[in-house]
């Protein structure tokens, strides 16, 4: 049987980046058996849809190197399209389906309608509560004939379809992650399959959708293991084969609760515009519960379907540490080609007002001189424009004492005037040429080490610890390098 997996995501916004992993974990997997990775849109709750949400689902994955090859596309116009022999792919176009299966499970007594008010259910649940229960329908319209229900239907009232789960059986099934599961029925509600506004509920849809577009294996976060013995059931009242269950463990934050929009980024979206790499952030969530055999942690995709194996996937909860996804990121920023690296950097700089649109090709040897000095020390390439003002400022600020101890000992002032005149005399300005100038520099009065870099560090940048020193003053410029030294001489020197 050929492997089909789906990621189905509703369009509400934007996807999590738990969504992410769990499109990747089916991508992975359907990628190492030779199998096929669709994209479905899961869209029949009316009430939660976005505008542009479906687009910019498309584009986050494809951003972030996940290729579906069936499902909805879009074009250079950003207009949706389809490919593949099994749609519509998006749900709501897929309504006159789920309304012939809604109605197969009605003849075939395992669905019935129900017409109890949002008022009783309410009064009902909170009712259970007081007592300790479950909240769960009490199947107070079960045992309502077809003919009942017709005629109530005829006269105007509304209704949902919910499916009539059998009682106290147990229903068995094998997750790849969990192992066999239990559950018995008596535990279990009648879920709608249907709603009032006719469109259907996840638990009928899902049902119908796997089973026509062929997936063998159904890949989801674990909040849907408590559904999967009603869906085991509603395969069963189709007389169809039910999938591979495969239950996958939450992301947390730091503090063990679950990743929330109010505490820290969650969707794909805000890390690509903080500057986070692809392959960096796939090649994180990709270990945030899932470890390879070797326990290496810089993988490429290739690496990741070559080794991933539900085998390794935990069944405890992962931690999502930005910490750990910033020294990945920070190894890709280092790993990359520099003109990559310098054209994600740009918008950046023009956004904090640091670059013109217009100056991007005349000053763009400045900007990858700075990104090619500077990138070692990015997390994220929005970091470049903390790393600007150095290059750029007339002034220079002591940044603690301890470069105010640096620049104060005796033999700076006549060391900085022996660089001025050295600077001015240079032909050319370039790393290499100031190195030579240092050297010379070291002979002729006989200072070295952190007494002669360090002070001079201080001299030119305001800071003790820094990027290549040569490298800075090249990148500063004769001009300005001279003119940092003078104000050191007159404003912190002794």
């Amino acid at each position: 049987m050929e492997t089909r997996v789906r990621f189905a995501p509703s369009p509400t916004g934007y996807v999590h980046i738990g969504g992410l992993r769990t499109a990747l974990y089916n991508y992975l997997y359907a990628k190492k058996n030779g199998g096929k990775y669709i994209l479905r849109v899961e869209d029949t709750d009316r009430t939660r849809l976005v505008e542009g949400a479906v687009e910019g689902m498309i584009e986050a994955l494809e951003w972030s190197g996940i290729f579906h090859e069936e499902g909805p596309f879009l074009n250079d116009k950003r207009e949706i399209f389809e490919k593949g022999e099994f749609g519509p792919y998006i749900q709501s176009q897929r309504n006159h389906i789920y309304e012939k299966y809604a109605q197969e499970l009605i003849d075939s007594g395992n669905a019935y309608y129900c017409f109890c008010s949002k008022e009783r259910l309410e009064d009902l649940r909170e009712s259970q509560k007081a007592k300790g229960e479950t909240p769960k329908y009490d199947g107070n319209c079960r045992s309502l004939t077809k003919e009942e229900a017709l005629e109530r239907i005829k006269k105007g009232e509304k209704y949902v379809i919910r499916l009539k789960m059998p009682e106290n059986r147990d229903i068995v099934f094998d997750d790849l992650i969990r192992g066999r599961v239990s559950v018995n029925t008596n535990d279990i509600d009648d879920q709608v399959l249907v709603k009032a506004d006719g469109f259907p509920t996840y638990h009928l849809a899902v049902i119908v959708d796997d089973h026509h577009m062929g997936i063998s294996h159904v890949v989801r976060g674990e909040e849907w293991l408590i559904s999967t013995p009603k869906h085991i059931f509603t395969y069963e009242a189709f007389g169809w084969e039910a999938p591979t269950f495969v239950h996958l463990p939450v992301i947390l934050n730091k503090s063990k609760k679950k990743l929330s929009k109010r505490e820290g980024d969650v969707a794909v979206e805000d890390f690509r515009k903080k500057g986070y790499l692809p392959e960096a952030l796939i090649n994180y969530i990709a270990l945030v519960g899932w470890s390879p055999e070797g326990n290496e942690e810089i993988l490429s995709m290739e690496e990741m379907i070559d080794k991933f194996s539900f085998d390794r996937v935990s069944k405890s909860s992962g931690v999502f540490d930005v910490d750990k996804l910033n020294w990945i990121n920070n190894h890709y920023i280092k790993e990359a080609e520099l003109k990559r690296i310098v054209d994600l950097s740009i918008p950046y700089l023009i956004e904090k007002g640091y670059l013109e649109e217009t100056e991007i090709e005349s000053r763009y040897p400045w900007i990858e001189s700075i990104v090619s000095l500077m990138r070692d020390r990015l997390n994220c390439l929005a970091e470049i424009t903390d790393h600007i003002d150095i290059f750029i400022s007339e002034e220079v600020f002591l940044e603690n004492e301890e470069a105010k101890e640096m620049i104060e000992m005796d033999h700076v002032k006549s060391m900085i005037e022996v660089f001025i005149e050295k600077f001015r005399s240079l032909e050319n300005f370039d790393d290499i040429s100031i190195k030579a100038i240092f050297k010379e520099v070291q002979k002729e009065i006989g200072i070295k080490g952190k007494n002669l870099f360090m002070c001079m560090r201080v001299a030119v940048t305001g800071q003790v610890h820094g990027p290549d020193l040569n490298k800075t003053i090249q990148i500063l410029g004769r001009e300005l390098s001279i003119r940092r030294l003078e104000n050191a001489i007159a404003n912190m020197c002794k």
